[in-house]
């Protein structure tokens, strides 16, 4: 394993005659005017496109820009530009310049509020291009269907992720647990956290594991003890509170009551960045996180002996049900240049740019022909996590409840600090869904 404005842009004019423009050429895009003496050919204008991103750290803007540059450079006729906002900014602007009619031509959104934006003509319908260029199977179907709004396509999917499980080697060795034997049930996982568990009196110097520490939580759990379901069934009907909902509950909620809230907290407010990450830093034995969480490794556990493996299932046979999101490429409705902006969204999710965004950013990435080139398989993490995209889940947000989460997380929230017994907070969730649901549906 690894250790680890819009501008118009005048080409030069070219000053062809009629008679040699015809014979060399046999056509041109712009017919020389008939009182034009000379017979020569209009400019044509270059199409600036102005592309919003949320990628400006260290590491991502020079790959997006990268990528930027190969296209411009891969044809004569537009030009992209690249504008960065923060990700807590940039859709919020997004919304104000679509209302003002002044959007940018791309966008990087988030998948799975794709329908949203889409039901409110936020973004433009790609159905026309698809049916010129039908490239929908370069993506991962689970990934496509997140796109569709009353079956037509208002996105093209470009990145994604999946979630598994980090764990420590060494540390399992010093325990007595096989280094490379991941639990395989979350039962399993439980007695392995309580070895790796290491107490000085009542504090905790390590803990083997935490769910509603780390990037797998009840949430997350949830929708594996119920066999990929997740809040809502194949109908569309709130299951908030079926069974395997609260059982997954009690499962986190016996961490707690093991661990303790305020040893929960103290480790909380120990490590807050990624340079000091508890499971990095030694201080959590297992730690489920998305892909690129390898890449911390890489830059800041040098020689760390970890393994990467699946999420457990609930019991034999069930499922290893993770879940995923990612990032969606459109076009903003009222942009000015949409064929153009198409153009390029085709080139974003191609082969080549795919190819360097994912061995740069060790990103999983939505072409599913990429997703399996040889030379990214031959990293085991890797492949792994393309692997595990057979298990992954990726859930848009329902029409008829957009914000049903925040009905949610207030009962989880009293359920978890236990003010509230976890059947009764998730009876109330439900109940406070199937409202909004009604009320959305009259």
């Amino acid at each position: 394993m690894k250790k680890v404005k819009k501008t118009g842009l005048l080409l030069m004019s070219v000053a062809l005659g009629a008679t040699t423009l015809l014979s060399a050429c046999g056509k041109s895009d712009t017919a020389a005017p008939s009182n034009s003496p000379e017979g020569s050919v209009k400019p044509k204008e270059k199409v600036e496109l102005d592309f919003w991103t949320f990628w400006g750290s260290e590491t991502r803007r020079p790959i997006i820009e990268k990528i930027i540059d190969d296209f411009n450079k891969s044809q004569d006729r537009i030009v992209v530009k690249h504008t960065y906002y923060p990700f807590g900014d940039i859709w919020t602007k997004e919304l104000a310049a679509v209302a003002a009619g002044n959007p940018p031509d791309v966008i990087v959104n988030d998948i799975n509020a794709t329908p949203q934006r889409a039901s409110k003509n936020q973004n433009t319908n790609l159905s026309k291009y698809l049916a010129k260029d039908n490239i929908k199977d370069r993506f991962f179907p689970e990934l496509w269907s997140t796109v569709l709004y009353k079956n037509e396509a208002y996105a093209l999917p470009f990145n994604t992720d999946t979630r598994v499980m980090f764990y420590n080697k060494k540390q399992f060795k010093e325990v007595g647990l096989d280094p490379e034997k991941f639990p395989n049930t979350w039962a399993e996982l439980e007695e392995a956290a309580k070895k790796l568990d290491k107490k000085n009196g009542d504090k905790y110097e390590r803990i083997g594991y935490a769910p509603q520490y780390a990037g797998f939580d009840w949430g997350s759990i949830a929708m594996n003890f119920d066999k990929g379901i997740n809040w809502f069934d194949k109908d569309g009907k709130p299951v908030i509170n079926d069974q395997a909902h609260l059982d997954a509950m009690n499962y986190v909620l016996s961490f707690t009551n093991r661990i303790g809230q305020k040893n929960l907290d103290a480790f909380k407010a120990d490590f807050g960045s990624k340079q000091a990450n508890p499971f990095i830093a030694g201080k959590v034995s297992i730690w489920p996180d998305v892909g690129t969480f390898y890449t911390q490794i890489r830059d800041y556990g040098q020689g760390m002996e970890f393994g990467v493996a699946p999420i457990p299932e609930k019991e034999q046979g069930s499922g290893h049900w993770s879940v995923g999101g990612g990032f969606v490429l459109e076009i903003p409705k009222g942009a000015k240049h949409p064929d153009e902006s198409w153009e390029f969204m085709k080139y974003m999710t191609d082969k080549s740019a795919q190819l360097y965004w994912a061995q740069k950013n060790f990103d999983n990435v939505a072409n599913k022909d990429v997703s399996n080139d040889p030379e990214l398989s031959k990293d085991p993490v890797y492949k792994m996590l393309v692997d595990n995209m057979k298990v992954t889940k990726v859930f848009p947000v329902p029409l008829n409840a957009p914000d049903f989460q925040k009905l949610v997380d207030p009962q989880r929230d009293a359920a978890m600090l236990g003010k509230t017994p976890p059947k009764e907070a998730l009876d109330k969730a439900q109940k406070d869904v199937e409202n909004l649901i009604q009320q959305n549906t009259k």
